[in-house]
């Protein structure tokens, strides 16, 4: 099955709709830095997004320090932004509300 890209006006009608995101790699991905009360709930956060992403099987780029996590969405086999990453955002989101 063929990922594709997002348009130009894709991508800004989907980044309109997920707030906390903002466009990286020259459009190419997401990121968003989640920052919790310590390093045993970001390490509760990431365990969770980890068990969505393998579910989804679509893994996110991640780095974490402490008390933040931050996150990079993107699609490798469509070459740059996908809905894929999208809905994986949106699906994060979701754990913290």
């Amino acid at each position: 099955m063929s990922v594709e890209q997002l348009t130009k006006d894709e991508r800004k009608s989907w980044l309109d709709a997920l707030s906390e995101w903002r466009l990286c790699r020259d459009d190419s991905a997401i990121e968003r830095t989640f920052e919790f009360a310590n390093f045993s709930e970001a390490f509760a956060f990431m365990t969770r997004v980890a068990m969505l992403a393998e579910r989804k099987d679509h893994h996110p780029e991640w780095f974490n320090v402490y008390n933040k996590v931050e996150i990079t969405l993107t699609t490798h086999d469509a070459g740059g932004l996908s809905l894929r990453d999208v809905k994986l955002a949106r699906k994060i989101d979701k754990l913290l509300a």
